[in-house]
């Protein structure tokens, strides 16, 4: 039990210790943004799925891959907040409380909106690609997958999961959620889960890049 304790502790305690404070000190004003997002994600379920709604919010925020690519780019941010209609909403509304509320604390509201954007946007664009090389090649997809329609906050919630458990040295936990989803497309192989690997490797190219600056600057610091 003592070893177990001893693990948590060394994988997720700088990471308790960052959000328990301003928790503490602050509550739910601690993560507005994220406050903010699940509010919008709930009245976009609740207008899809009226009668009057539901096109509006297609029209708005639901990308498929057959569409032209300046109307996916510009209804990806806002596709990120729309709940699959297959899913059910109450764990989109999870998924974007805890994580995105945990990444608001850490890394700010507008970094969380950018690695989230960049998850999101990263799969998007790979389904462009996956069914351009078709079915037959190893990262293909079928001509099919270009009218699924491709929303919900899954890509980024992995995306930012990975990124913190790199920020905070937790590389056991990144290693299992990209184990997790690696086995996602291996037994049900969808665009949704390969989306999620899309996602993952733009995020750990964004920690590669965060890693080269942070090196740079400690060796600035130590010229000085």
């Amino acid at each position: 039990m003592k070893r177990i304790a001893r693990w948590a502790r060394t994988e997720w305690g700088a990471l308790y210790v960052a959000v328990r404070g301003p928790l503490v000190r602050r509550r739910w004003r601690a993560v507005p943004m994220a406050i903010g997002a699940v509010c919008l994600t709930a009245v976009l379920q609740f207008v899809q799925n009226q009668s009057w709604g539901y096109q509006f919010v297609q029209n708005v925020g639901a990308v498929r891959a057959e569409d032209p690519l300046w109307s996916a780019l510009l209804r990806t941010p806002l596709s990120l907040f729309v709940p699959a209609l297959d899913l059910p909403v109450w764990g989109a509304l999870a998924q974007i409380l805890i994580v995105f509320g945990i990444a608001e604390i850490c890394l700010g509201w507008w970094r969380t909106l950018l690695i989230a954007y960049a998850a999101t946007l990263a799969g998007t664009l790979y389904a462009r690609l996956g069914i351009w090389l078709g079915p037959d090649s190893p990262i293909g997809l079928p001509a099919t997958d270009a009218q699924v329609v491709d929303t919900g906050p899954s890509a980024a919630v992995v995306g930012l999961a990975v990124f913190l458990a790199w920020r905070y040295r937790a590389y056991v936990t990144a290693s299992v959620v990209i184990a997790a989803m690696v086995i996602e497309v291996l037994l049900k192989d969808n665009l949704a889960g390969k989306e999620h690997l899309a996602a993952i490797a733009a995020v750990l190219v964004l920690c590669g890049i965060a890693e080269v600056r942070q090196r740079r600057r400690a060796g600035w610091v130590a010229m000085r």
